[in-house]
């Protein structure tokens, strides 16, 4: 499903204008990114559970010559789909 696609879904079930779900969306994206970003986790009831995880730094090998490569310290995004949303999957 596009964005577009999902938009219009959403609209149609909250009978809300297209603009303003257009606008629901990217406040929460906003809201999601700044709380990550500080460390927080993010849970969006019924679909996916947010973290921030530290990914600690590490040597790894370029495939094509072999050589080692440093890889620093980084803190990655990381979702966890809940229960609700692995239920209506299977």
């Amino acid at each position: 499903m596009k964005i577009n696609e999902l938009m219009n879904s959403i609209a149609n079930k909250t009978n809300m204008a297209k603009s303003d779900v257009e606008a629901l969306l990217k406040a929460q994206a906003e809201v999601v990114h700044t709380a990550l970003a500080k460390g927080d986790d993010v849970t969006l009831p019924g679909l996916v559970k947010l973290e921030a995880k530290a990914r600690a730094a590490r040597v790894a090998r370029n495939p094509q010559t072999g050589e080692a490569v440093n890889v620093p310290a980084k803190t990655v995004p990381t979702a966890k789909p809940l229960k609700a949303l692995k239920d209506a999957v299977a």
